[in-house]
This record gives C-alpha cells, structure tokens and sequence, in this order.
C-alpha cells in the first residue's frame, strides 16, 4: 500500500475516529481486559486503532479493512527524572512486520527530556521517509496529563512543531475553555491533519460531544479518543455518537439523543 492508502485507511472521506487502546503502559487498564471484543462491539463506528506491539501480534482478522497504528513508544505521566515523558522503543519496521498503515509517537515540548524526545521523532519520521508508513505525533505541551499547561498558544505551537518536524498528522488536546474561533486558530496554523485527543474520562456526555462538535467546526481533520470510549459504561453507544458527529456532521445534541437508542 502507499502511503496515502494507509492514511485513507484512517480517515474516510477526509475525516476520522481513532479509538487509542495503547493505554495498558501508562495507566492499569481493567475496562481493556478484553481489547479483542471491545475492538469487535466498536468497529462499526471506527476508522483504526492506536494499540501497542503486543496487542498488535496478537488481533489479526479483528483489525481487516481497519487502520492499525503502532504505538512506537512507552509513555508515562512522570515529569521527573530519567525516562520521564516517553521513552522510545520501538519503530517503522516494527510497524511493517505487523502490518500496522502508521505509527504513533509522543512529542512533548517543553518536558522533560525535551531533547531525547525531538531526536526521537525526528529519528521515527526520517526512517518513514524510506517506507509507506505514515507518521502520527501526540503533540502535548509539556506532557501527559499536564492540563494547565495546554493553552491555546501552546497548543497552537505544539501542533505546529509536529508539521514542521515533518509528522504527517498531529494528535492534540482541545484546549480547556477554548473557543470555536480559538481553536481554529489552531488548525489553521498547522498545514497537516489534526486531531485531538479526549484526555482522562470526562463522565459527561453532553461535554464530551461538545468538544467534538466544536473541534470539527474549528476544521479537525476528527478525533483519537480512547478513555472516553472503553471506560463508558457502554462503549458502542458513545462511539456511535463520536461517529455521528465526525462523519454525519451531527450536533452534538443530535448524538447525545442518540444515546438513548439501542445499539444494533
């Protein structure tokens, strides 16, 4: 496959839903228990997978006619010290032997190790260059979990810090509290795809879809959101709506209505 096959393979018609189930290295994940039958209730609604090297071995026919993108490093939520942010590990030829169409890499200006962690995406994407696998970077400022940090300047700069490294999609939070217009801004200044990213599970629908509404009519190219998936009380449902207001341009109303409908 080319390299823009692969990324068709993320975003149809222009515009995707990523549900990231890479989660298992950084946090304990009781709701993935099973990733296999959570990966078959949602596929209906998903475009691809973000998902570690183990996982990946072992999904197979689960993953047919989906996106597969390989978490390429080990992140965590520390600050401090050695290994701290994100540690690299794996790369492009980890991806082609799993027949995985992208590879994901955290980027962390302004955190800890900010040199190891550049060098390191720099090193993911200039490998890429001699294959057909697309480049993703998770452009967070400062890290993971760092919310008072992910302004709209920072974030703004974040995204356009991946595009210049030469990513070719960019994962970034909404910033809290921020605009339509604000956002937009965002998107605007950074000439690739971008997407963001849902953080620590909300327990709010309504916010939820909200985000996403606003972040689509900011110009998202659509979503990787993963806790605010697998840990609702009913996966299949949100991620139904997460499609709706992705794909079908539902309001974010519309989609919370259509909680309330069965799951087919």
């Amino acid at each position: 496959m080319s390299r823009q096959d692969n990324l068709d393979l993320f975003f149809r018609g222009g515009k995707t839903v990523i549900l990231p189930i890479d989660h298992g290295v950084a946090i304990p994940v009781p709701e993935l228990a099973q990733p296999m039958e959570l990966i078959q209730r949602v596929s209906p609604y998903v475009d691809g997978f973000v998902m570690n090297l183990g996982l990946a071995l072992q999904c197979g026919a689960e993953l047919e006619s989906k996106g597969i993108c390989l978490r390429t490093d080990v992140y965590n939520t520390r600050t401090e010290g050695e290994g701290a942010g994100t540690i690299g590990v794996y790369g492009v030829e980890e991806a082609e032997m799993v027949g995985a169409n992208a590879v994901m890499h955290m980027l962390y200006p302004g955190g800890a190790n900010e040199r190891i962690n550049f060098v390191e995406c720099a090193d993911l994407i200039r490998v890429s260059l001699d294959s057909e696998v697309p480049v993703i970077l998770e452009a967070l400022p400062k890290g993971l979990g760092q919310t008072a940090e992910y302004t709209v300047e920072k974030v703004a700069f974040a995204a356009r810090l991946a595009a210049e490294l030469g990513a070719d999609v960019v994962k970034v939070p909404f910033p809290p509290g921020a605009s339509v217009e604000e956002f937009r801004k965002v998107v605007e200044g950074t000439f690739i795809p971008v997407v963001i990213l849902g953080g620590a599970a909300l327990g709010d629908d309504a916010e939820l879809l909200k985000m996403v509404e606003d972040a689509m009519t900011a110009g998202a190219a659509g979503i990787a959101i993963g806790r605010n998936v697998w840990q609702h009380p009913n996966p299949a449902a949100i991620s139904r709506s997460l499609h709706a207001v992705v794909h079908q341009d539902a309001s974010a109303l519309e989609a919370l209505a259509l909680l309330k409908e069965p799951v087919r």
